[in-house]
């Protein structure tokens, strides 16, 4: 899939100026305009009588006619000399921001540079100049700029550990350290994404491209906030790590896992918030270790499990455990159409169904434990429709007797024998 940017023309930062001569005329007629406007209202305001047209011009008249001609002298070159510190002021800024623009762009031919070394720590000089620079940038598309080469790096291929060999220590030893620098960028990234938008060393609102990354550490999203722009797990690779978005947002964006594999160690999603936009784990394999949704909020937006992001893969869950325990469906879609349930544990115990839609419809339960016990089924839609296999642990007894008209399940399940 491509991943789609956000961009704005460079032109929209070009200085465009009127001409000296349009500019004063346009300057004239606005004022003239507003000086007759206050006139006439004055003569309404005050009721003046009409002029007397018979009365002579005497001297007092005249020296007031003279000091009027004076005063609209004054006030047209009030106006020129504003209109010209205008400009002035307009090509300040232009010039202030094309300088800006300039070290910028040296600064980030130095980084780049740095990241493009052999030696690991100068590449960790070249990811915290670039972090820098994404923090300083006069304009949001030179900060996305800096952001795309950090998430491009961590798309590189990389040797994978060679392991504890003896003879390959020094591999070993460049493996790790480059390791060391593909974890430091995770962590700015989950560090930035925490701040709050608008202030300095955020990044929410940009776009986020993970796609096929490896992330193979303890790294913390927790916190984060993802609520604009697009932020890509595509094809990810979660393993041997302990990744955290614990008490994280998605609100407002597109957060995508689709075909992303969680192989190993914990990925946790605890208290996390999903208010809005649209997340993604359609065709995403849980085949080891530990997916934490426990006490996840769903109150919004649309939150898929199935397929429907990419076409003709199916989300496995097949190991590990999945757990959804006291998790809050309360608004919003949550979708696990089509899912397999083949292997592991998936949890909804104590989970809550108050508001939204939650789709189970053609999933199929052939092995492993999905276990609804406690779960409270007392709103919304619940859909089991065209399910297969076997109905889940305990939940027949936590949606009861009669079977609310909320919740939709196959007739299969409700006959004497499921």
């Amino acid at each position: 899939m491509m991943f789609r940017r956000r961009s704005r023309s460079l032109n929209e930062r070009e200085l465009r100026l009127w001409k000296v001569g349009r500019a004063l005329v346009l300057t004239f007629v606005s004022a003239v305009l507003v000086a007759g406007g206050v006139f006439y209202g004055l003569v309404v305001l005050l009721d003046f009588q009409e002029i007397d047209t018979t009365a002579k011009l005497d001297a007092k008249t005249l020296f007031d006619l003279v000091k009027l001609s004076f005063g609209v002298v004054a006030g047209a070159g009030a106006l020129v000399a504003l209109v010209v510190a205008y400009r002035r002021q307009r090509v300040d800024e232009a010039g202030a921001h094309r300088e800006a623009t300039r070290l910028h762009t040296e600064r980030f031919s130095q980084a780049v540079e740095q990241l493009g070394s052999d030696s690991p720590a100068v590449q960790l000089g070249g990811v915290h100049a670039l972090a820098g620079l994404a923090d300083d940038a006069p304009d949001n598309n030179l900060r996305q700029t800096c952001i795309d080469v950090l998430c491009a790096y961590l798309q590189l291929p990389f040797t994978p550990d060679p392991g504890n060999d003896p003879a390959r220590q020094e591999e070993r030893h460049r493996y790790l350290a480059l390791r060391k620098v593909r974890h430091t960028i995770l962590h700015l990234i989950g560090d930035h994404y925490r701040r709050p938008e608008g202030t300095h060393r955020s990044w929410q609102g940009c776009d986020l491209d993970l796609t096929g990354v490896t992330i193979d550490g303890p790294i913390d999203f927790g916190g984060a906030v993802f609520s604009g722009g697009r932020v890509s797990f595509l094809g990810a690779t979660f393993s041997d790590s302990g990744v955290s978005f614990s008490g994280a947002t998605f609100s407002g964006s597109g957060v995508l896992f689709v075909d992303a594999t969680f192989s190993d160690g914990v990925v946790s999603f605890v208290d996390a918030m999903f208010s809005g936009g649209v997340v993604s784990f359609g065709g995403a394999t849980f085949s080891g270790g530990g997916v934490l949704f426990s006490g996840a909020t769903f109150s919004g937006g649309t939150v898929s499990f199935d397929a429907a992001v990419s076409p003709g893969s199916t989300t496995v869950f097949s190991g590990g455990t999945a757990s959804f325990d006291g998790a809050m469906f309360s608004g919003g879609v949550v979708s696990f159409s089509g899912a397999m349930f083949s292997g592991g544990g998936v949890l909804f115990s104590g989970a809550t169904f108050s508001g939204g839609t939650v789709s189970f419809d053609g999933a199929t339960f052939s092995g492993g434990t999905v276990i609804f016990g406690s779960a409270v089924f007392s709103g919304g839609t619940v859909s089991f429709n065209a399910a297969t296999g076997s109905p889940p642990h305990e939940l027949l007894d936590a949606v009861g007797t009669p079977v609310p008209v909320t919740v939709e399940l196959p007739a299969a399940w409700l006959s004497p024998n499921p």
